[in-house]
């Protein structure tokens, strides 16, 4: 804990990893682009998990689960799909000491062998919506891998959803997408852009991509979920029909959604400083630790007994606490790595304090401390959390705006993108051409076309065709 992390504005991805690795989420496996999630890192998955899980269930849905290992006959059947995934697919052909007839697919995403399955379970109206969550592992072999935001191996969900009618599949692809921004801001305190993707950023095999969009420390994006409309595409290829009630045969309407570990990285990189983490109340594996301070095996006694008490208090206000006291660290040393691992509140606790009733408590997002009586302090302290909270949220909403810029010319937009970074709103033509020369000039894309503001005609800041509306461009992770 001695030696200091890179500065953010030193180097933002080495103090990413840094802190990745040094506050105990993850670290590296031996298979190149892989991780080894450790215990803390998996408590914050393991949250997320839990909140999520139940807005599904909220929502109509149940949870199943399906193979890993995929044909590779079924990637094939949707043209766009195998497409799409060809680069990122890994394949298995030998198993049991010989070669296989039919080489397997590790499963980059479950839509084929899922919409395989359908056919069985889908045979009347009566039968939809079918709406199908699974929590999964996937592989995609990333030539860029970083520590959760782009693995070989990640953890996910992935919905997958079957209707009747094209407006119910697009009325449940919004709905998720409404989930997962829910999710962002009122758990992760991550303000997101909810919108549509351009066709060249859609999912493989969609009709139409939704996405969430938020922006990370260094000013750049990253897409923090995905709901897709994929139309008729995967029902076509696997043939799979239902019986109106007019007795007519229908292929039924397709979704699918997810969102992952990557998540984690989101967490680290929107709320984190130099110090390390700062991790939201609501997603923290520990959202206070109590640090006793003595000297002497008769201070350790009286306030390791005040500790004891405080911990059955807090356990009582359902508030995720730790008594630290470990007797090899000096106190300041522990000070620094709860500081590290994001821990919202930390509590001091010493002779001196004991002696007028009181306890210091640091709050871990704005740095303050401040001196507490002890009467009472644990019921305080669920307050103290929401306050914290919001704290995080109104701080990364203000950041995000402070660093979202409109912008009408292209010389001006391709200027400040290098020296500022940050959300560029600009009008944008609509074509291919277009999107595909600002990425190659500046490695800008198109995040998302915003669903929540209006049209504003305009002119395309590369081409000066007319444009309908602003899109968000940014560099993205």
């Amino acid at each position: 804990m001695a030696e200091k992390l890179t500065r953010q504005s030193e180097d933002f991805s080495r103090w990413y990893n840094e802190v990745v690795q040094r506050a105990d989420l993850a670290e590296h496996a031996p298979v190149r682009g892989s991780m080894i999630i450790k215990p803390y890192g998996y408590s914050l998955w393991e949250r997320m998990q839990a909140f999520l899980d139940g807005m599904f269930k909220e929502t109509g849905h149940v949870n199943a689960y399906f193979p890993l290992l995929i044909p590779e006959s079924f990637l094939r059947k949707e043209a766009e799909h195998v497409e799409g995934f060809a680069p990122e697919v890994a394949v298995v052909t030998h198993a049991g000491g010989k070669q296989l007839e039919e080489p397997y697919v590790l499963r980059p995403t479950s839509e084929t062998i899922i919409w395989d399955t359908f056919r069985n379970w889908i045979q009347s109206y009566r039968d939809l919506p079918l709406l199908i969550n699974q929590w999964a592992n996937v592989i995609r072999w990333e030539m860029r891998p970083r520590l959760f935001l782009r693995t070989t191996e990640f953890l996910w969900q992935e919905g997958h959803t079957a209707h009747a009618t094209p407006e119910e599949a697009h009325e449940e692809t919004i709905r998720m997408l409404d989930v997962y921004a829910r999710f962002a801001e009122e758990e992760m305190a991550i303000p997101v852009i909810k919108g549509l993707k351009t066709d060249s950023e859609k999912f493989a095999g969609a009709v139409r991509t939704f996405c969430i969009e938020a922006m990370m420390g260094d000013r750049k994006a990253l897409q923090s979920g995905t709901s897709h409309d994929l139309g008729q595409n995967f029902a076509k290829a696997f043939d799979v029909k239902y019986l109106s009630a007019e007795g007519k045969e229908e292929y039924v309407w397709a979704t699918s959604w997810g969102v992952s570990t990557r998540l984690v990285g989101a967490l680290v990189m929107a709320h984190g400083d130099d110090q390390g983490l700062v991790l939201p109340p609501r997603l923290a594996p520990i959202q206070v630790v109590v640090v006793p301070i003595y000297r002497g095996d008769e201070e350790r006694a009286a306030v390791l007994e005040v500790c004891d008490q405080l911990g059955k208090d807090l356990a009582a206000a359902s508030v995720r606490f730790h008594v630290d006291d470990r007797d090899q660290f000096r106190p300041g040393w522990k000070f620094n790595e709860w500081e590290l691992k994001g821990v919202p509140v930390r509590i001091e606790l010493g002779p001196r304090d004991l002696a007028v009733g009181e306890a210091r408590v640091a709050l871990r997002h704005n740095g303050e401390k401040q001196q507490e009586k002890l009467e009472g302090l644990a019921g305080r302290l669920p307050a103290l959390l929401d306050a914290t909270q919001k704290g995080l949220f109104d701080k990364a909403l203000a950041f995000r705006e402070e660093h979202t810029h409109t912008v009408d010319s292209y010389d001006e937009f391709k200027e400040r993108l290098e020296s500022e970074g940050g959300f560029y709103r600009c009008h944008w033509d609509g074509s291919a051409e277009t999107e595909e020369k600002v990425k190659n000039d500046v490695k800008a894309t198109i995040r998302c076309l915003p669903l929540d503001e209006e049209d504003e005609p305009g002119k395309c800041m590369v081409s000066g065709e007319p444009s309908e509306r602003r899109v968000i461009f940014a560099k993205a992770y």
